[in-house]
């Protein structure tokens, strides 16, 4: 038997607030990767990021596809691992959240990273809203 995700209240923010959360979001994401690729040092690994989408290549691991999804209010992950993801923005707890499983975007890339870089890694994007005015 499993136990179903938590209850997650999506927050209804006006657009403007999405903007700076989710640029705040992946402005961080695009630093802290930057960071992790520069420590390990392999050419074979590369992070950009473009028009709202970030894309990380891991070479033989695969590559990831973080993007912006203004329309619905959401970040869409694809991870070579666990697959495609919508995450909406949760106020109470001040981050980005996948309604089906109730885990944070943040916690599943640092898991996903982690284990396939073998080593830890923080991305620094949970309690996002703290990083804008």
């Amino acid at each position: 038997m499993t136990t179903p995700p938590p209850m997650l209240q999506v927050s209804d923010i006006p657009m403007e607030r999405y903007h700076a959360l989710s640029d705040a979001t992946m402005d961080t994401l695009l630093e802290s990767l930057e960071t992790v690729l520069d420590m390990l040092g392999s050419s074979r690994y590369e992070v950009e990021y473009s028009s709202g989408v970030l894309t990380l290549n891991l070479a033989e691991h695969g590559t990831y596809v973080i993007n912006k999804q203004p329309p619905n209010k959401q970040i869409w992950l694809s991870s070579p691992f666990s697959g495609p993801k919508r995450y909406d923005y949760i106020s109470t707890a001040d981050g980005w959240f996948y309604s089906r499983d109730g885990r944070s975007m943040g916690n599943l890339l640092e898991e996903e990273l982690s284990k396939t870089l073998a080593k830890k890694v923080h991305l620094g994007v949970d309690q996002i809203s703290k990083l804008i005015s």
